[in-house]
């Protein structure tokens, strides 16, 4: 004998009835750590060890959720970095401020696919302002044009503005300019030349 068709009302109750098909379970949060080790890869001179974090880049990597460094860390941080700072054993403080253009200029060095062989430039005007004749630069730093005008050229000018370039952690927790000397990134010749940049009266910095 052939059954009876189900009333639709009766298909529609059974078929909101049955269990809902669970969602897929959701990816674990992976740290930020993870995700940058996952995302780069080794070239050439930028190896993986770049992901490592010193003690003040992990200071100042905190999320913005905690708030700022807080203060007594951040004076622990200065004067830690202030005890890296080395000085030239000449003495000398200031260079050639046309090489110290041409360095500010340069944004060569420390990429994959520059030769390590080849001396890095500093970028500076990535940030800065220095020249008044070169019309394109950053804003992220301050301006420096007429830095040596305002200041003057005298030794402890000279010697701030070498430890600052050196490793401007020494002076400002968490900054966001790099450590051109503490991370041998310019040579102590190179960081005398922009000293020059900045002070020597002749410089297109200071006209």
């Amino acid at each position: 004998m052939r059954s009876a068709p189900l009333p639709l009302l009766t298909v529609l109750a059974l078929a909101c009835a049955a269990p809902a098909p669970r969602p897929p379970a959701p990816e674990p949060i992976r740290s930020y750590q993870e995700v940058l080790r996952a995302s780069f890869k080794a070239r050439g001179q930028a190896g993986l060890d770049r992901l490592d974090q010193d003690p003040v880049q992990a200071a100042c990597s905190r999320p913005p959720s905690d708030g700022p460094l807080p203060e007594d860390a951040a004076a622990k941080l200065v004067a830690a970095q202030q005890a890296t700072l080395v000085y030239p054993a000449d003495g000398v403080l200031m260079g050639d401020w046309k090489k110290g253009e041409a360095i500010a200029q340069s944004g060569v060095g420390m990429q994959f696919s520059d030769d390590p062989k080849r001396p890095s430039g500093g970028n500076c005007y990535a940030c800065h302002q220095l020249s008044a004749k070169e019309v394109a630069f950053g804003t992220l730093g301050p301006s420096l044009y007429q830095y040596g005008k305002m200041r003057g050229q005298s030794e402890a000018m000279q010697r701030y503005t070498y430890g600052r370039i050196y490793n401007p952690q020494g002076f400002a927790p968490c900054s966001s300019m790099p450590r051109f000397g503490h991370q041998k990134i310019l040579t102590p010749e190179q960081i005398k030349d922009v000293v020059a940049l900045l002070l020597d009266p002749g410089s297109p910095v200071n006209q």
